[in-house]
């Protein structure tokens, strides 16, 4: 392992100073869920770190960078009205593409840290999320050489 990151106390015990998390350069748009997950991350956090012995330094250092990250995104959070009009793709929309090989796929557009592309969700600043933005039924998008035409919105 490299040094770089550890620091050894006076006890001698090695423990990761470890960097904080990147924060996005994106506003942080959230849904009312992603706002609730981002509130009870961050209560997690804090009961988690007020459980900790002192002598965990590990733990404590692991722990405090997460909390540091998820009071900030808490902070900065801004609640998006998500309602659909369907008619265009917006931030909170559930769409439904249809794929150059007649594959249907529906996904939210949702907050960065509420994204999860296996759930069916993609952040808001993804590319197809931000070519979809602003189109309606019918229209088609290219992405990475791939073409999709937005078939549903919700």
């Amino acid at each position: 392992m490299s040094r770089a990151f550890v620091r050894e106390p006076e006890g001698g015990e090695a423990f990761e100073d470890l960097p904080d998390r990147p924060i996005s350069p994106h506003p942080n748009y959230v849904t009312p869920e992603g706002l609730a997950r981002i509130e009870a991350e961050a209560a997690r956090l804090e009961a988690e770190l007020s459980g900790l012995s002192p002598e965990n330094k590990a733990d404590h250092a692991r722990v405090s960078r997460d909390l540091r990250y998820w009071s900030q995104r808490k902070t900065s959070a801004q609640l998006v009205d998500e309602a659909s009009d369907g008619e265009t793709v917006r931030f909170g929309a559930t769409v439904t593409v249809l794929r150059e090989d007649d594959t249907r796929q529906t996904f939210r557009i949702v907050g960065e840290d509420e994204a999860d592309p296996n759930a069916g969700s993609i952040s808001y600043v993804a590319p197809l999320a931000r070519a979809l933005t602003g189109k309606g039924v019918g229209d088609t998008v290219t992405v990475n050489g791939n073409e999709f035409e937005i078939a549903e919105i919700r």
